[in-house]
């Protein structure tokens, strides 16, 4: 059997990339491209806060994706269920706000499956009893 924190940093990766290239898409959408060129996208202001906060969103999964190879088994479980928790609300709030595309819908689904999978993923390794192989 792999490796679970493998596995975990694996899931991360996946949804990095989901997340990257669904934003590079979005700049490919001429109307949406139109309205990131004047600093505001479905009324969000899009100005050095937004980005910041954007960039702290994004820093969560880039970091699990290190994190869940070296953190210890406990700390590895709960890092996971808090990133993945937070990452999914984060992904379903963002279905509630303005409008969105067939191809946001789709990765969002993407995303958001992912995530849920990395909680309970993380959840059932944490109910495991440890297991030398498996840190």
């Amino acid at each position: 059997m792999k490796n679970k924190s493998d596995i975990l940093s694996t899931l991360w990766i996946f949804v990095t990339l989901n997340y990257l290239y669904c934003d590079l898409i979005g700049l490919m959408d001429s109307s949406l491209l139109k309205q990131y060129l004047t600093g505001n996208v479905e009324g969000f202001k899009i100005d050095e806060s937004f980005l910041l906060y954007a960039g702290i969103l994004m820093e969560i999964p880039i970091a699990m994706i290190i994190l869940s190879k070296i953190l210890q088994k406990n700390t590895n479980c709960w890092a996971n269920i808090i990133a993945g928790s937070i990452k999914t609300i984060v992904m379903i709030m963002t279905l509630f706000v303005g409008s969105f595309t067939k191809y946001y819908l789709f990765f969002a689904c993407i995303e958001i499956s992912t995530t849920i999978f990395i909680v309970w993923f993380s959840i059932e390794w944490l109910n495991q009893k440890v297991d030398r192989e498996q840190r």
